[in-house]
């Protein structure tokens, strides 16, 4: 990277030049920052701070520091059922998030040393970017600065999404962010968004000891799309959480000391007054693209300020010399993920104008509850049952599950009718974050049921399901109806 001491027309403002501009200092950005240079190109960081991914300070490692110790107490409780009696179970709120904080702190810190590396190294600017034209952007932070790029890649991640009726409910209201700064475990909670992360962490709260209400709207679960999955999982969750899945909050209030009044029709159709200790909002999350002034760089914005041109194969805005990788661009919100954009995003922005399509790697995405939710490949809608047929195990009566008194869930994987393809598999059940894994590997080296089935099976274990799911798909493929009839069986994504 070159460094200029010309002054722009602000005498307070540095100019630097450089080939590859990243903004945001995250998984993303950091794979960004490494591909290009790999490739040969000069490159500089920036980001306002504070550092630390997404993921390690806000996403998948403190809630799982919750999840563990939700875990732990519920398989306290559990233990009865298998003839091991144990006292009552004690929650200490402090010290399960002193746990979570103190943890979670070391995860960061870990990112932070490594991204305080790069500033050191002159390869990190402190500071919010803003485009002032297609090549060009300002800085601004303790070393104010104009920045000329040939390229930039945009990763500056996402943001919690707060619905307007919660706006003005001060310190009643938490984001999904805002839970793990708790120093306490709170009496009650109100969670709103039945999404991911409203299930992982109302299911955690409620294991804790906290009176949990989840409700959400449009009657989704955990992002589930498999019309007979989703049933299921509703069917399993019910049993301990309190849901109310398409019952959105018409009104919210907060009262004195904190507290929250809130007002929902709930799932019997009755109109609900409650009154919560806090309301946690998980109502997903948004493109962090506050401030950045995209339109100056001749990017299209619709009225949302959201690139309208992204292409999802290259990471490209339009023809700009500009690309999002992460969750900024809302396409494969998920950590490993994020990595492969930017080292994607990265790559073109080296090459630009030379912009190729990245090979990507299959998608998957788990839930960490208890029982796990998980999907990989081909799903919901994208399955098209007249050339696909699906086969499935009910987990109620699978050996291994019932065992270990975790008989509960369901297994769907769909094959391709034509050749037998492996082409997704959508699930809830116990250890289904390792099933997963395998049925990922498997669809992603394209194997076909009969190969799937020659692969080994220990006995007795959770994977044995996965058998008896193929054994059943193998079964409607050999007496499916002609491609382009639908499949004599249940069609998913209904």
């Amino acid at each position: 990277m070159s460094l200029s001491n010309s002054r722009s027309a602000d005498s307070t403002r540095a100019v630097r030049r450089v080939d590859v501009a990243v903004i945001g200092a995250g998984t993303a950005g950091l794979n960004a920052r490494h591909a290009a240079e790999q490739a040969g190109k000069s490159t500089l960081l920036i980001d306002p701070g504070p550092y630390g991914t997404t993921c390690a300070r806000v996403g998948c490692m403190p809630s799982k520091l919750l999840i563990a110790a939700a875990d732990a107490a519920h398989h306290v409780r559990a233990a009865s059922a298998l003839g091991v009696i144990s006292g009552e179970v004690q929650i200490d709120g402090r010290a399960v998030m002193s746990r979570v904080r103190s943890e979670r702190d070391r995860f960061v810190g870990f990112v932070v040393e490594a991204t305080e590396a790069h500033a050191a190294a002159g390869r990190l600017l402190q500071g919010r970017a803003r485009f002032t034209g297609a090549n060009t952007l300002d800085v601004d932070g303790p070393t104010p600065c104009t920045i000329q790029f040939d390229a930039a890649v945009i990763a500056t991640g996402s943001v919690p999404f707060v619905p307007p009726p919660f706006h003005d409910l001060g310190d009643a209201m938490v984001d999904s962010a805002g839970v793990f700064e708790w120093t306490d475990l709170p009496s009650s909670v109100l969670v709103v968004g039945a999404g991911v992360i409203g299930l992982e962490l109302g299911q955690s709260l409620a294991r804790l000891g906290v009176a949990v209400t989840i409700v959400g709207v449009g009657g989704g679960l955990g992002g589930l799309q498999d019309a007979a999955v989703r049933a299921e999982a509703i069917r399993i969750f019910s049993e301990t959480l309190n849901l109310h899945l398409d019952s959105p909050v018409t009104r919210a209030e907060r009262l004195e000391g904190g507290r929250v009044r809130a007002w929902f029709t709930d799932r019997d159709g009755v109109a609900r007054e409650e009154t919560y200790d806090k309301l946690l909002i998980t109502a997903g999350r948004r493109p962090a693209l506050y401030g950045l002034a995209l339109g100056a760089a001749g990017v299209a914005l619709d009225a949302r300020g959201v690139p309208e041109a992204l292409d999802p194969l290259t990471l490209q805005l339009g023809e700009a010399p500009i690309f999002m990788a992460g969750d900024v661009n809302n396409l494969h919100p998920i950590l490993h993920e994020a990595a492969d954009d930017g080292r994607a995003a990265g790559l073109n922005a080296a090459h630009f104008p030379d912009v190729h399509v990245s090979p990507r790697r299959l998608p998957m995405g788990v839930v960490f509850t208890d029982p796990n939710l998980a999907f990989v490949g081909q799903r919901g809608a994208q399955i098209d049952p007249l050339t696909a047929c699906t086969g499935e195990v009910n987990y109620g009566d699978q050996g291994r599950a019932r065992v270990m008194n975790v008989n509960k869930g369901l297994l769907r994987i769909h094959g391709d009718r034509r050749d037998g393809t492996l082409l997704g598999a959508e699930m809830v059940g116990p250890r289904m974050e390792h099933i997963a894994h395998l049925l990922a590997w498997a669809v992603q080296q394209r194997m076909t049921v009969e190969q799937a089935l020659s692969m080994p099976f220990y006995h007795p274990v959770i994977e044995e399901g996965v058998r008896t799911a193929l054994k059943d798909l193998e079964r409607r493929l050999r007496i499916a109806a002609p491609v382009g009839q639908p499949c004599d069986c249940l069609t998913p994504g209904e």
